[in-house]
């Protein structure tokens, strides 16, 4: 049997899970770490504390699945996505914090770039908008504002990296410095139509090329470990920002599949195959994911609120004492009653990108309580995730004529309600897998892949496990009306604040 180990470092835990070749997961291991708040909209991480945990995790999965280092055939990473550190390519320490994709500190900068017509190159090029959200102006930032950061940098003694740049540096030694064109494709510097990170783009936002790490596939040689750190020295050779590893981890590798993940937040790709769309609708252009030197791109939608907003109603309103009991209440809410909650608690994603816009709670009579609450809000994550595929069926010719199978996972597919309401309003099926680990499972496929242990991704698809196959029953006026309501609740919601 063989067995591989990937890290899955997020924005508020490193998780680390052992798989068997047939990617069923052994032992997992998760642990916490700070977040850092200097400042009103300012986010960050201590580089130092993502290794350690890192570190931590790798040995204590290893420890509950009762195998050693040198059992493990590869180790696949997945990560949060735009967070970036710089360090010092000699002492390996970084020279400031590492700013998190939440950070909005270079907001200004960035509408600068929008005045100034800068952003039509950088959309053209990257497929982004120009926003603190990506990793560029972050990386821009520190040069400018670390002590004698831009002339080390200009003299070639600094290094950068999203997250998997920074643990592929620790895990090697300081021996490599990689990423993978997915990471890179969210940095604000990449063009992906090229592969190659883009001259014009570094010279507009002033960073030194030698800052940059080498762009390799998703399944690549990214090095070995140093024997010292696990007690082996194992090749790493699957990485993926964590989007992209869980389109891998569900088997979209067909041009119209489209995944969603529902966590914290949710965001949805949609696969457009060899083809880079350029979104007309408020969506990203990203790459789903690169095999071979073969590009693969995707629409991306992102939704701000999905699990937060229930855990809302736990944390904040306390009318529930555990996530699941939304289910119950659901199911006993007054159908005559039509709630609608708007959950912009941070404004909201796409396809709006309304940063102004706050949470609203709309159709509220004398006898609205927990339940009706509970099911507005269930029923918010459905009309959210039909504002992006709608934006992404604009966007992609064709589409509109074919039903999207819609594969889920994050925690709050748990819920079969919520499900159920998801594909009532999308009027499309949706999948929910047996395995919901999909970020875990794409990083180690990708390293099994390079190690030849996994199959190809054709075998790979048709391997894919179904727990539950959600059809609609909803019917067509019953559907259109609801939706109606939730698009007159959003713009009242933004007009509120004109």
């Amino acid at each position: 049997m063989a067995y591989l180990i990937a890290i899955d470092q997020g924005t508020t835990s490193t998780r680390s899970m052992v798989f068997n070749e047939r990617l069923q997961v052994i032992a997992l291991a998760q642990q916490e770490f700070p977040q850092y708040f200097p400042q009103s909209g300012w986010v960050e991480h201590d580089p130092e504390d993502l290794w350690q945990t890192t570190l931590s995790t790798l040995k204590a999965a290893l420890a509950k699945a009762q195998l050693e280092a040198a059992d493990m055939s590869a180790i696949g990473i997945t990560n949060q996505r735009e967070t970036v550190v710089v360090w010092d390519k000699d002492t390996g320490k970084a020279i400031y914090n590492a700013i998190v994709w939440q950070d909005r500190r270079t907001a200004d900068y960035c509408q600068e770039l929008k005045k100034n017509g800068s952003e039509a190159l950088i959309q053209q090029k990257t497929g982004l908008r120009a926003d603190p959200y990506f990793s560029g102006t972050e990386v821009r930032w520190i040069l400018n504002h670390v002590e004698g950061a831009r002339a080390q940098a200009e003299a070639g003694q600094l290094r950068m990296g999203t997250i998997d740049t920074w643990l592929i540096w620790q895990l090697t030694g300081g021996k490599v410095h990689a990423t993978d064109a997915t990471n890179a494709s969210r940095t604000m510097l990449f063009n992906i139509h090229t592969g190659q990170w883009d001259a014009e783009l570094l010279k507009l936002l002033e960073i030194p090329a030698s800052l940059l790490p080498e762009v390799k596939d998703c399944a690549a040689d990214f090095g070995i470990t140093d024997p010292a750190i696990l007690g082996a020295a194992l090749p790493i050779s699957g990485v993926a920002g964590d989007q992209h590893a869980a389109v891998v981890g569900q088997a979209c590798f067909q041009a119209g599949m489209m995944k969603s993940t529902y966590g914290t937040g949710c965001f949805a790709l949609l696969n457009t195959g060899a083809h880079a769309v350029n979104s007309h609708n408020n969506l990203l252009t990203t790459l789903a994911y690169q095999l071979n030197g073969q590009r693969t791109y995707a629409l991306e939608g992102s939704i701000f609120i999905a699990g937060a907003a229930v855990q809302w109603l736990r944390d904040g309103l306390k009318i529930i004492q555990k996530a699941s009991d939304t289910q119950a209440l659901a199911e006993a809410a007054d159908p005559n009653q039509t709630v609608y909650l708007v959950p912009a608690f941070v404004g909201l994603g796409a396809p709006y990108w309304d940063p102004e816009a706050r949470g609203a709670l709309y159709g509220l009579t004398r006898n609205t309580g927990p339940a009706e609450i509970s099911k507005a809000t269930l029923e918010s994550i459905g009309y959210q995730t039909r504002d992006l595929l709608q934006a992404m069926q604009a966007d992609s010719a064709g589409l509109k004529e074919t039903k999207t199978v819609l594969r889920v996972d994050g925690g709050m597919t748990a819920s079969t309600w919520a499900m159920q309401f998801l594909a009532d309003i999308l009027d499309s099926p949706v999948d929910r897998p047996q395995i919901l680990e999909s970020t875990a499972t794409g990083a180690a496929y990708l390293a099994g892949l390079q190690q030849g242990i996994c199959p190809a991704p054709e075998q790979f698809a048709k391997e894919w496990a179904l727990d539950q196959r959600f059809t609609p029953t909803m019917n067509q006026a019953t559907r259109e009306q609801k939706y109606a309501g939730w698009l007159d609740a959003v713009r009242r919601t933004r007009s509120s604040l004109a």
